[in-house]
């Protein structure tokens, strides 16, 4: 088991920057990969970024490419998204994810654990 909590969520104003937090524990050494996702209301939830334990992969979804950045701290068992120019259209619920056993980083199918959620409201 893998348990994941996230943080740094909140409200900002449009052009502003967030970085979201997440901590794994547990059989940490089970994931070969990690993710952030996101869901607004009434929408699917969506791949955001995802990177390999290794640190030797990492993907952004097209929506976010210029603007996201995820990255790791492997002594702290923490994986960071740091957001910027940050949208309205960014307003969702966050998730960290850990998996394996796939390529298809971006695909909530590919992993097994996920953390509660953090939430980041842009306004405009």
């Amino acid at each position: 088991q893998v348990h994941l909590v996230e943080s740094g969520g909140g409200s900002v104003q449009a052009g502003g920057s967030l970085r979201l937090s997440c901590v794994a524990s547990g059989d940490i050494r089970s994931k070969e990969y990690m993710g952030w996702f996101r869901q607004a209301p009434g929408k699917e939830r969506e791949g955001v970024a995802a990177m390999t334990s290794g640190g030797g992969n990492r993907m952004l979804a097209a929506s976010v490419k210029d603007r996201f950045t995820i990255s790791q701290d492997t002594s702290k068992n923490t994986v960071y998204l740091q957001m910027n120019s940050l949208k309205p259209e960014d307003t969702a619920m966050y998730f960290c994810a850990a998996g394996r056993g796939s390529t298809y980083f971006l695909r909530t199918t590919s992993y097994n654990y996920w953390g509660q959620g953090t939430q980041v409201t842009v306004s405009s």
